[in-house]
């Protein structure tokens, strides 16, 4: 994959490290990262949080914020992101979490909606909620590439 080599030169080119926090992807993003050889010097590790268990576990997303907000929401990406470089070597971090359908939808968070968190050992912290069209392999593509991107996006701000 195109993005996953560009991601894997600029974090090469910065001497950076990064690590993912997936659920609705399932750890596509790892895949599509790991798919390139050499991905070692670049990729520590990724967190597949599937419930809401491996969340707070894994990467301590807060009881508080899952109840409040749902696992699909901007708040929990936060955290999911943060958690990530925490529990890693990772200077780079980026989280997924969404509703890949075909069931799962509600009128406030229809199937699609898929929430992003990246953030990076500077300090910097970026969250975006996109609605992708399609079926549930659709929606998982789309939201690799979208995570994909969003790394580079984050690492053109240094």
């Amino acid at each position: 994959m195109a993005l996953a080599q560009q991601v894997g030169l600029a974090l090469a080119q910065r001497n950076w490290v990064a690590v993912t926090a997936e659920s609705c992807t399932g750890g596509g993003v790892s895949t599509a990262i790991t798919d390139i050889a050499g991905s070692s010097a670049w990729f520590d590790r990724a967190f597949v949080t599937y419930s809401n268990e491996a969340k707070q576990e894994m990467l301590g997303v807060r009881e508080q914020t899952l109840s409040e907000f749902g696992a699909v929401s901007e708040a929990v990406v936060a955290e999911m992101a943060l958690g990530a470089l925490a529990q890693s070597r990772g200077d780079i971090a980026v989280a997924i979490s969404g509703i890949a359908g075909p069931g799962g939808g509600s009128k406030e968070k229809p199937v699609g909606t898929v929430c992003f968190g990246w953030a990076d050992h500077t300090g910097k912290l970026k969250v975006e909620t996109c609605l992708f069209a399609g079926d549930r392999q659709e929606v998982r593509q789309q939201a690799v590439e979208k995570a994909l991107s969003g790394l580079i996006s984050l690492m053109a701000q240094s």
